[in-house]
Order: structure tokens, then sequence, then C-alpha cells
């Protein structure tokens, strides 16, 4: 019998960790974040994340276990959270992966193999020079010479994504949007309910506008200091996260917080529109507008909690 196994997916500032808490706790369940910047420890602020209080008592996983020195991938969160599934199903709990991390998600649903990416710190290194000197454009053409499908799908200030994308060609032979497709068409392993929650663009827009209000006044500007000042630069993958790079940039010098606000407001509704687009073509999905449910987390709540009994026969 396959394990079973909720996912909780959608865009940035939509509200998925209030949904998944609330489901977890209503349903015995415990909480996986499918989140890339919530592993690092004091990355809090830019990163959104989901407070003790958020929690309602309910166990949270993959929170606080990196330290923004380490490298952090798709392959290693595969790991961990796979591990982190077990360990909840043996206990007789419901995991629930929950985060807007489409490639994490993806990396732990199909089951992604991993094994033919090898690592080559020197051609990372290569690759990471080259786009300092160049530009990240430059380094996206590189990848569009070789792998065009995947230079389409992969914003080219994705500066990790992009070299990860040229690193799998160079090491294998194959394009990484070959290997991809190749993945997404894995059967899951899991008995998977998939819930997707999305907002009307205008009001998810404003959302995130309100978002990004409150982390400047909650202390995301000293956050980011801090971390400077721990010797962390853009070099640091941590740093290159929605909130942190933007800010780390003013702190460079490179703009006034004015601007470092507006571009990071901007990004991150850019960010929304791409993981949109990646969460639309996932099949099976059951959506969660919060529109239809006149923007009411406890509706939206009890739907999802509907759903769930009748797909688990709980």
């Amino acid at each position: 019998m396959a394990q079973p196994l909720i996912v909780i997916a959608g865009p940035t500032a939509v509200g998925k960790s209030e949904i998944a808490a609330g489901l977890a706790r209503a349903v015995h369940g415990e909480v996986i974040s499918a989140d890339s910047m919530q592993v690092y420890r004091g990355m809090d602020i830019g990163s959104a994340k989901v407070t003790k209080e958020e929690m309602l008592g309910v166990p949270h996983h993959l929170i606080d276990t990196a330290d923004p020195t380490e490298a952090y991938d798709a392959a290693r969160y595969a790991e961990e959270a796979k591990a982190a599934i077990r360990e909840i199903s043996g206990r007789g709990r419901l995991p629930i992966l929950c985060g807007g991390t489409g490639f994490y998600i993806q990396a732990v649903v199909r089951d992604i193999d991993f094994s033919q990416e090898g690592a080559r710190p020197q051609l990372r290194e290569e690759l990471w020079a080259f786009a300092q000197q160049n530009g990240d454009e430059a380094l996206h053409a590189r990848l569009l010479a070789v792998d065009p499908e995947a230079a389409a799908a992969i914003h080219p200030h994705n500066r990790k994504r992009v070299i990860r994308a040229i690193e799998y060609f160079e090491e294998t032979g194959e394009k990484i949007s070959v290997h991809n497709a190749r993945e997404k068409a894995r059967p899951t392993p899991y008995d998977l309910l998939f819930f997707y929650l999305d907002d009307g663009r205008e009001n998810l827009y404003r959302r995130i506008d309100r978002r990004v209000d409150r982390m400047i006044e909650a202390g995301l500007v000293e956050e980011v200091q801090k971390l400077k000042d721990s010797g962390l630069t853009r070099r640091n993958s941590s740093m290159q996260g929605l909130g942190y790079k933007e800010i780390l940039a003013y702190l460079d010098g490179e703009y006034d917080l004015a601007e470092a606000v507006r571009i990071l407001k901007r990004d991150t509704r850019h960010f929304a529109k791409r993981q949109e687009t990646w969460f639309n073509r996932i099949p099976g999905t059951v959506r969660l507008m919060r529109g239809d449910f006149d923007n009411d987390s406890a509706q939206i709540l009890a739907e999802a909690l509907r759903i769930t009994k009748e797909h688990f026969h709980l």
C-alpha cells in the first residue's frame, strides 16, 4: 500500500502555511516545509518563515536545518523530505508537504533520480566566475546554445538554476530539459492528494506588496546586514533568495532602500507568476481559489478537510 501524502502548494504569500497547519492539526498530521529558503537558519524575515504561533502546535520539519553558508539543492531536499515522510508515516501520522518551491515538491512526489548528476566544483566555479565577469544574460545565452527548452523555462537571473542546467549538460551530454521531462513522467510512489491554493492575480499581488512592507517593518534590512556581517555574500546560494539579494544590493550601495523595495515587490510578483505556470502543469491537482470561499481561510480549511477525509477514508 502506497504511503499517504498531502501536498499544499501555491504561489508565494497566498496563505499555504495557515491551511497546512490547520489541516495537520485536524487530521493528526505533521508539516514538511517545501521552501528552498526556510531551510536556512537565521533567515527568518525574508523567507516569511512560519512562526511558532502559526504552527498551531503541529510539528514542522525541514525548517532551520541548514547553515546559510551551505549549498542546499533539490537532491539533498528530496532525500531529507522522503526520510521525514517515512518517519512521520511510521508513527501513524499524516505527512503534509507545504510550500511553493515547485522543483523541490516534484523531486519528492515524482521520486526524481538525481544519481546521474555528478558534482564538478571546478566547473561550477568557472561558470560562476563567467557570470560575475560577463553578467547573467551572457551565462543564460550559454544555456540557450545547448538547451533552448531549459533556457526558456529558467529566468536569466536565476543563476543557480542556469548553472545547474549547464553543469548537467556538460557532465552527462544530455539536456536537462530532456531529463526533467522524463522525470516528470514518473508515476508517484505515494497515495497523493495535491492541493493548489491560489488567489486572483490582482489580489495576490496586493498580498505580496503587503508582505514585503511587513518584512521591512519587521527588520529585513537588519537581518540581511547581520548575515552580511557574518561574511555571507551574493556568492552564497542562500543570499540569492528573494528579499536577500535585493536588500544586499541596497547595503552594497547599488541603489537606495525605496528602489530595493520596489524591485523586491516586482520580482516577487514575477516569481509568483512563474510558480503559477509551474503548478498549472501538474495534473490531478485540487484547486482551491480563495475567491470561491469569500477569502475566508476557515472555509478553505473546511473544504480541504472534507476532501482529505473522503480521499483517505478518515
